[in-house]
């Protein structure tokens, strides 16, 4: 029996009893499936039909953001690849696919596996995904982009307790711009008297408009 035979099988089977979505979105009101129920769905059916799903993570990118509560969210992509392999004669196809997801403590990496994993088995056997996989179903409210490719990574470089002083100074900085006072932000980052990797992982945790409007304020006298 090849791998085909197998999807097919399958396909076939998930056609006739579909995956229920039986999951609620208590912010937009919306169903959907979780990944157990993917996974509780799939698990029977993969084995009955001799089919093996095998992960494999081929990069992952983790970049932070500030919500516009002041908290931290941390953004995870993976790219991943899933050998689909027929347990009987080792006949294999690969379907790649990326997950993203949101977290705000360590669970972003899992939660963009588990991503990736359902919409690879949505997609190899065609299992309707009405109202999952539109964005716009679902809002987190973050200040715009933070990290850009010249400051990429510089928190990293950063010992951790003072990744934490940075985080509440950015926060404080982006009050000050709102609030129209960007000359005081300037002064605010001028007075910590910051080193140049400091001040370089401070530049990637604010937004765009936020950095611009301090460079312009240099120019403003108090």
């Amino acid at each position: 029996m090849s791998v085909y035979k197998c999807i097919n099988a399958v396909q076939a089977a998930l056609a006739k009893d579909g995956i229920s979505k039986d999951r609620k979105n208590t912010q937009q009101g919306y169903s959907f499936r979780g990944i157990d129920d993917v996974y509780n769905a799939l698990a029977p059916l993969l084995s009955k039909n001799g089919l093996c799903i095998l992960p494999r993570m081929l990069s992952r990118s983790c970049e932070e953001r500030i919500t516009q509560k002041g908290g931290t969210l941390f953004y995870v992509t993976v790219e991943a690849e899933f050998d689909f392999v027929c347990a009987d004669d080792g006949s294999k196809h690969t379907v790649k696919t990326f997950g993203e997801a949101m977290d705000s403590g360590d669970k972003a990496t899992n939660k963009a596996m588990s991503a990736a994993y359902k919409y690879a088995a949505f997609q190899a056997f065609a299992i309707p995904t009405e109202g999952d996989n539109d964005p716009d179903y679902t809002t987190h409210q973050v200040v715009p982009k933070i990290v850009h490719t010249p400051t990429q990574g510089a928190m990293d470089e950063i010992p951790a307790e003072e990744r934490e002083y940075l985080r509440e100074l950015a926060i404080e900085l982006i009050a000050n711009v709102k609030e129209g006072q960007p000359r005081v932000a300037y002064e605010r980052v001028k007075k910590e008297q910051l080193d140049d990797s400091q001040e370089t992982a401070l530049w990637s945790l604010l937004p765009a408009d936020t950095r611009r409007a301090i460079k312009v304020s240099k120019t403003i006298p108090l």
